[in-house]
């Protein structure tokens, strides 16, 4: 069993973005920034080290524009909060900040776990029907802080954020979207690169897992900062211990077993 509403909305999100797929190629021709497709070179441009499209210009891409102003906006908010913090106003500003200063703590590898680690004790699973009456809503982080629970997206969105904030170049940060094979379910986690290799930041699980060992999973989308890509033919994903795919312990709150 996934998180409630995550499958569902991004079923949502993988079905709008098919159709604009195979959209008119006038759409395509719109977006000439993100053109063509994406070949990996050198380390992996991407993770799973696959090439990547773009997803055309229209409803989606405007989705994750809309969610990229109010992420600039908070970023703005978090530097205000972070120079003032006795007169931040923001409480969910305070609570990322405190996990950043957590992470510089740290450096490398130690770092993006202290984020992921810290974000899934920190947001409790609930689907965007239940919060929102919507199946498909991408909150901002401050948003997801203040209301201390979100779905799968809105773990990635906030790691994301953190991640940027704690150092983590641009250039390093994805979004990933995913469909298990074997529980019919989409997922979405982010994903950082370290020293050449991908690492999934998953709210199903604290240890963070290299895309190489991600299993039973098939990329669908990667975001970045310039939008919404497609992976080409990504193969089925199934290397990895066994260990990879264990649900942590469901006694730490926040955390989403990976199985039922």
């Amino acid at each position: 069993m996934g998180i409630p509403g995550c499958t569902r909305g991004l079923r949502a999100f993988a079905l709008a973005c098919g159709l604009a797929w195979f959209g008119p190629t006038a759409l395509a021709a719109a977006t000439p920034d993100l053109a063509g497709a994406v070949e990996p070179a050198g380390q992996p441009a991407e993770p799973f080290g696959l090439s990547v499209s773009a997803v055309p210009a229209g409803a989606l891409q405007d989705k994750w524009l809309g969610l990229a102003r109010k992420l600039d906006d908070e970023r703005v908010q978090i530097a205000l909060c972070d120079g003032d913090r006795d007169r931040c106003a923001s409480s969910a500003a305070l609570q990322l900040l405190s996990i950043v200063d957590s992470a510089r703590m740290r450096e490398g590898r130690a770092r993006l776990g202290e984020i992921n680690r810290a974000i899934n004790l920190a947001i409790r699973p609930m689907s965007d029907l239940a919060q929102y009456g919507e199946i498909d809503v991408w909150s901002s982080p401050l948003a997801t802080f203040e209301h201390g629970a979100g779905d799968c997206e809105d773990y990635a969105i906030a790691k994301f954020m953190a991640l940027r904030q704690a150092g983590v170049a641009a250039d390093d940060l994805r979004i990933v979207i995913m469909h298990d094979t074997i529980y019919g379910e989409d997922h979405a986690v982010a994903a950082t690169r370290l020293d050449g290799h991908w690492l999934m930041l998953d709210n199903r699980r604290m240890a963070m897992v290299e895309d190489i060992n991600v299993r039973n999973y098939r990329p669908l989308f990667v975001i970045d900062q310039s939008g919404i890509m497609k992976y080409s033919q990504p193969p089925l994903l199934a290397r990895g211990p066994a260990e990879d795919s264990a649900p942590a312990p469901a006694t730490q709150p926040g955390l989403i077993a990976a199985f039922p």
